[in-house]
């Protein structure tokens, strides 16, 4: 499983028109879910990013994490983070899980946000859906997290 993580001082998600996802401070995540990923992934990847210290401290250091400051979340699937581009122009998205794989992982990896943040604390864009994500990308702050190469 593969996060994008980016840290905001706003966002937001809109499908057909219709906002579905708004925060203030907190991080955009985007989320890409492989066959492979289990459990195990969910709990180190909440973990870690619930943890990182990366918003600034009184003194404009990062050392504070998402929940020192309050901060939400908005979680959006994003299949597109598993492209392979070593031949061609064309991506293949192969390594991508297809959805009947995808859609519970990635309702377990909502749930687990939830009980670490808080249910008002996790927002969320929808599964497939043809989404407009906007962003402040306050930093800019953008760190990738992959379950599978954890020295990225």
């Amino acid at each position: 499983m593969r996060l994008v993580i980016q840290r905001v001082s706003s966002a937001s998600v809109e499908v057909e028109d219709y906002v579905v996802a708004e925060i203030e401070t907190g991080l955009l995540i985007l989320a890409g879910i492989e066959e492979a990923d289990t459990k195990e992934d969910i709990d180190w990847l909440v973990k870690k990013t619930t943890q990182l210290r990366i918003f600034n401290d009184a003194e404009g250091v990062m050392n504070l994490s998402v929940q020192e400051v309050g901060g939400k979340i908005i979680l959006v699937s994003q299949f597109t983070l598993h492209a392979s581009t070593k031949k061609g122009n064309r991506p293949s998205y192969i390594r991508a899980a297809d959805p009947e794989t995808a859609i519970p992982l990635y309702e377990d990896l909502i749930d687990e946000f939830k009980k670490v943040l808080g249910n008002k604390k996790v927002e969320t864009g929808i599964f497939g859906a043809d989404m407009q994500v906007y962003l402040v990308n306050d930093g800019p702050v953008t760190i990738i997290l992959d379950s599978k190469n954890k020295d990225f």
